[in-house]
């Protein structure tokens, strides 16, 4: 059976009373996996400090954390004392991310070498034991994997809902207003292959201006393919409208098939400065010009070809 014939009967049948019981449930890969969610922030952190954070920061925001909260728990591990994790879905509970917590406390021990060399390639910025010594030193180490620390972390997430607390954590599962966390509160905002699904993508870019203090960062990466929706990686804009329509269905999200050009105009629109912009573009190849549906002809061959996006955002300093 082909993507668009499967994926298409899918959200058919989210449209039918008692047809999303058939469908299995849903899961979004990657941090069910300690590795993973380490490796992930390793990426950020060490990117974010070759392009300007010169400290660890203090509170970090999530979008999309997915299966577990284990990239904000890295980033607690790192040193961060305050972490918003936002949803529309709630796929994270308590003994799960305990498991994960208690997972990514050895590899921070061990100091773990992270790959490195995925995309973007990042390794040139790690030590030889493919580790970010240069932030996360053993002094700064000694401190966060602290035995009081790491319990006081562990009652966080078991909590989730306590502000008040020197180390807190809180899940916001489904967000839909950007007063769910103060303006000029958060000094980080991380998302890894969740721009993509958004829906409204103004108001989120609208809510990470509002959020970020002023010299904050922001790191996304995002990607541009299909996600299983089509055969070629870009084979979702050879769909007509009414096609998409019937895939999507009812489901929460998939993706939003906003390219490239969208991200940067809201970005900049919103009056960040840019400091990272690099583009990926795939080997293999996707469907060219003459398949593309008569909703995308306008699409320019930049956006047409590009297959994913890591860029570094700044709030102005005021």
């Amino acid at each position: 059976m082909n993507a668009c014939l499967k994926n298409s009967i899918k959200g058919l049948l989210t449209l039918i009373p008692g047809g999303r019981a058939i469908l299995p449930k849903q899961v979004t890969g990657g941090t069910n996996s300690a590795h993973y969610c380490y490796e992930v922030w390793m990426k950020h952190l060490t990117m974010l400090w070759e392009n300007g954070m010169r400290s660890i920061p203090d509170t970090v925001a999530e979008l999309g954390p997915g299966d577990s909260i284990g990239i904000g728990l890295a980033a607690m591990l790192s040193g961060a004392n305050r972490y918003f994790a936002l949803d529309v879905v709630e796929y994270s509970d308590t003994a799960s991310n305990l498991r994960i917590f208690d997972e990514l406390v050895e590899l921070f021990r061990n100091r773990a070498a992270g790959p490195g060399n995925g995309w973007p390639d990042y390794s040139m910025h790690l030590d030889e034991n493919r580790f970010p010594g240069h932030i996360l030193t053993d002094e700064l180490l000694e401190k966060t994997l602290s035995e009081k620390r790491l319990s006081l972390l562990r009652r966080a997430i078991s909590r989730q809902d306590d502000t008040d607390q020197a180390l807190a954590i809180r899940y916001m599962v489904p967000w839909s207003d950007r007063n769910v966390i103060t303006e000029n509160s958060v000094d980080a905002i991380v998302s890894h292959s969740v721009l993509e699904h958004v829906v409204d993508l103004p108001g989120t870019y609208k809510a990470l201006y509002s959020w970020l203090k002023p010299g904050g960062f922001m790191s996304h990466q995002i990607d541009f393919t299909a996600h299983g929706l089509s055969e070629k990686w870009n084979g979702y804009r050879a769909y007509p409208e009414l096609l998409w329509k019937i895939i999507v269905g009812k489901q929460t999200y998939l993706i939003n098939r906003e390219p490239y050009s969208t991200h940067l105009k809201l970005i900049q629109d919103n009056n960040f400065e840019i400091i990272c912009n690099l583009k990926r573009y795939r080997q293999e190849a996707g469907i060219d010009r003459s398949r593309l549906s008569s909703h995308w002809k306008g699409i320019s061959d930049d956006d047409l070809t590009c297959s994913g996006t890591f860029i570094h955002a700044k709030k102005p300093l005021q």
